[in-house]
């Protein structure tokens, strides 16, 4: 399903950006772009294209199996993904949908945009006029969740919250890291009804992060979950921390240091705000929370790619914006620590503050 609604408010905001670009119009050729401005999720293994006039006209190019796909589009038209069952390759594919688009322009304006990052030498020998780098503007745009969006994620989450819950249910000495992976992928598949576009991230034991080991925990031990289901074709992201048997006193402590970032996170941000700002308050605040060291960024977006700004980083200069969907994720790490703790919330940015979407128990 799709709401039309919101992607027709979308497809307006680009040819805003049209307009304020002297653009006549723009190709999209990343999956995620695509999905951004139709609606159509087609997977990881196809190479769709589509276009869009400075009169908001939406031309849409599926592969072939995958042109009933909900989509809002003009016209739909199909390109050749397989012959004889035999998936192209993604070069192949990508040439033949940029083919079929160009067959469909009567005419061609003198200044267009287009996804550097994926736009072969065929399409910019289809116009003679100027070609302008559309990547920064889409990634701009897309900062900004819409209701649909943010529904899509939500239902998402509503997979990480019951993987949490059923984590905490059988955590214990002895529980292999394999044993608890597959145990969480049934959960996430159960709870949603479909199969995952995406299954992540850290699933170790006695570790900052990795995929899960043939290895059983041990008593004393932390388990960082730095969780995230991908739900037709949207991302999520959070992480909570499980003791495999009683908690020490400082990892106790720790948790508890952990725990106060987020009440400054939501008192401080707000549209305008500097991300760097908020990484540096939460510096400060772990500073002194030894043995446990914070080196890592304290957050960033996520939407249909699983890192996306705002970045809570110092090596970015962003500012905080109505719509922005963000984690928020301080950690602390140390031996002593068997082997530390990571927290993960998840936040929108509203007019006069931050929402929080990940209200489930943080508790060890």
């Amino acid at each position: 399903m799709i709401d039309s609604v919101a992607l027709k408010a979308r497809q307006d905001r680009l040819v805003a950006e049209l307009k304020r670009l002297k653009c006549g119009m723009a190709v999209l050729l990343r999956p995620e772009s695509i999905q951004w401005l139709t609606g159509a999720y087609v997977g990881p293994l196809f190479q769709p294209a589509a276009s869009i006039d400075d009169e908001g006209r939406v031309t849409l190019v599926m592969p072939s199996r995958k042109v009933e796909t909900p989509a809002l589009a003009d016209k739909v038209c199909a390109y050749e993904e397989k012959r004889l069952s035999t998936m192209r390759d993604a070069s192949e594919q990508r040439h033949d949908a940029i083919l079929t688009l160009l067959d469909t322009f009567s005419s061609a304006p003198n200044r267009a945009a287009c996804e550097f990052s994926l736009a072969p030498q065929s399409l910019f020998s289809a116009l003679a006029g100027d070609w302008i780098d559309f990547d920064p503007v889409l990634f701009r745009l897309r900062r900004k969740k819409a209701a649909d969006e943010l529904a899509l994620m939500a239902r998402a989450n509503q997979a990480n919250e019951a993987m949490y819950a059923r984590a905490r249910e059988i955590i214990e000495p002895g529980l292999n890291e394999l044993d608890l992976y597959n145990e969480l992928q049934t959960v996430a598949v159960r709870t949603l009804g479909e199969p995952l576009t995406y299954f992540g991230q850290d699933f170790r034991a006695n570790a900052r992060g990795g995929a899960p080991r043939d290895r059983a925990a041990e008593a004393g031990e932390m388990w960082i979950l730095d969780l995230g289901v991908g739900y037709r074709g949207y991302f999520t992201d959070n992480a909570r921390t499980i003791a495999v048997g009683e908690p020490t006193d400082l990892q106790r402590k720790a948790h508890e240091r952990l725990a106060a970032v987020f009440p400054m996170i939501e008192a401080k941000v707000r549209p305008g705000v500097k991300c760097q700002d908020v990484f540096n308050e939460s510096v400060k605040m772990l500073a002194d929370a030894g043995p446990g060291v914070f080196n890592h960024h304290l957050g960033h977006g996520v939407g249909l790619a699983p890192h996306e700004a705002p970045h809570l980083n110092p090596n970015w200069d962003d500012t905080f914006e109505v719509g922005d969907y963000f984690t928020a994720e301080p950690g602390l790490y140390h031996d002593d620590l068997r082997h530390g703790l990571r927290l993960e919330q998840n936040y929108v940015v509203t007019e006069s503050g931050v929402e929080l979407l990940t209200d489930w128990p943080l508790g060890m």
